[in-house]
């Protein structure tokens, strides 16, 4: 308790004077969030008065204006510590390996202390200090914040419009034994279990088929809930609208239909709601990263799935610009970065297209934001760079190409991996496979260096500078 009051004592002092951010670091499962925060907190600490040129187009490195950054306590201590310096014992190992994908909700603060460049204080040559929060949890759990806004019947009839031909080819087992359930009948705990087992196991199949548009998401990541009853629950997304009526009317509180829905609305209420309230409510600015690149080597179907899932996870932030009010009270998003990542397993001439793609792929959202008159902004980046772009010469002409230690079979190999399509592609994009999007892995990190990056300066550039 004493805890929770310190904190929040904290965090209206610092709104006051303008002294802290609340970066929301967003993006769906294997869009790369972890690797991201890992790099920004590296860049960071890393600048120094002496040589900056890690980050040419951050301005406030640049120029000087940053003293120096140190990691310090979080103002939350029931929350686990960003693992920043395993992150980092991961990329110095011999072979090198990415950071483990998130598990669990991890915080991690900076601050970032400066001289004053702006009003009375830039005169009295003043120092500043500015702290910065990140937040860091599983892409799987964002998914779950548009519940908050669905009850029981709302979100089963949702997920039925769209069941695509590659869901109904994979939900058939946990359908089948859902289908055979009379839902006014007394509930069976056990029955129960296993059919939220067998659709646990068809969300699993979703992310094997490169879907992201998982729900929910603590099914298939379910830390501390792993087991519990809140669990074990799944949609009726089958059910005509008659049938809907006639169960809401007469099917008892013991029976199924009645117990799937009281877990529903527990999970949404208890589960969702505090997830919502402990981590999102409160962000100052936002970026959502994806992974545009994957969808592309798998279907058309996971690319509109991707889209779909990116759509609702925009729904739950709340964006407008900032004020003292605001800062203290109703604290709003007001600066937002959309990311394309993996932006260094392409090449230099394909980085346009990437971010047209982006651009796209998030445009009903980003009409949404600029509507509300905050700043946004479209990027492609590798927060942790695994590639060389190199010059090939064929047949007398010069071609530019990759060079990175390939994945699948660890060689090291230079390729040309193909064009990026500039505007959203239709379904026969696939059917003519021109391009495959190879994986790499990360190049081994020297003690005390760095970590090698594309355009995180440029992220920086639009999140920070503003504020120092």
């Amino acid at each position: 308790m004493f805890n929770t009051i310190q904190k929040e004592i904290h965090q209206i002092f610092d709104r006051t004077f303008d002294r802290s951010l609340r970066l929301a670091v967003t993006g769906l499962s294997r869009s790369g969030k972890t690797a991201f925060i890992t790099s920004l907190i590296n860049q960071l600490l890393h600048i120094n008065q002496a040589d900056n040129s890690h980050l040419p187009l951050f301005e406030s490195a640049r120029n000087g204006t940053i003293l120096g950054v140190k990691r310090i306590p979080q103002l939350d201590l029931s929350v686990p510590r960003f693992d920043y310096e395993r992150n980092l014992a991961e990329l110095e190992q011999n072979p090198p390996h990415f950071p483990q994908s998130t598990r669990g909700i991890s915080e991690t603060r900076l601050a970032i202390r400066y001289h004053r460049r702006q009003g009375i204080f830039s005169y009295l040559k003043e120092k500043g200090t500015l702290y910065l929060d990140i937040f860091d949890y599983p892409g799987e759990w964002l998914l779950d914040l548009p519940l908050l806004d669905l009850d029981y019947r709302q979100w089963s009839q949702f997920l039925q419009q769209f069941t695509t031909p590659t869901r109904q080819q994979l939900n058939q087992a946990w359908q089948t034994k859902a289908r055979k359930l009379n839902l006014s009948a007394p509930a069976n705990e056990e029955t129960l279990a296993a059919i939220a087992e067998s659709y646990t196991d068809y969300l699993l199949a979703c992310k094997q088929q490169g879907l992201h548009f998982i729900q929910p998401g603590r099914f298939v990541l379910p830390g501390e809930l792993d087991g519990a009853p809140a669990l074990q629950f799944f949609p009726l997304d089958y059910l005509t609208a008659s049938e809907w009526e006639s169960l809401e009317k007469n099917a008892g509180s013991a029976s199924y239909f009645g117990v799937l829905k009281k877990r529903y609305d527990y999970y949404r209420k208890h589960v969702v709601k505090r997830f919502y309230e402990d981590y999102f409510a409160h962000f100052d600015r936002q970026v959502i990263l994806a992974d545009c690149l994957t969808p592309l080597n798998h279907s058309h179907a996971a690319f509109e799935d991707m889209q779909l899932a990116l759509h609702q996870l925009f729904k739950n932030f709340h964006y407008g610009k900032r004020n003292l009010l605001s800062r203290l009270f109703a604290p709003r998003i007001d600066k937002l970065m959309f990311i394309a990542t993996k932006a260094d397993h392409i090449t230099s001439d394909q980085v346009p297209n990437l971010i047209g793609l982006m651009r796209q792929l998030v445009q009903e959202g980003g009409r949404h934001a600029e509507f509300e008159g905050i700043d946004i902004a479209y990027s492609a980046i590798s927060a942790i760079r695994a590639t060389t772009q190199v010059n090939v010469i064929e047949n007398g002409k010069t071609f530019k190409a990759l060079q990175g230690v390939r994945s699948q079979d660890l060689q090291t190999v230079t390729l040309y991996p193909g064009s990026v399509p500039s505007k959203l592609p239709k379904a026969d994009f696939w059917r003519n496979r021109r391009f495959e999007f190879d994986a790499f892995e990360p190049r081994q990190l020297e003690k005390g260096e760095s970590i090698p990056h594309l355009r995180m300066d440029s992220v920086l550039q639009f999140l920070l500078h503003d504020k120092l």
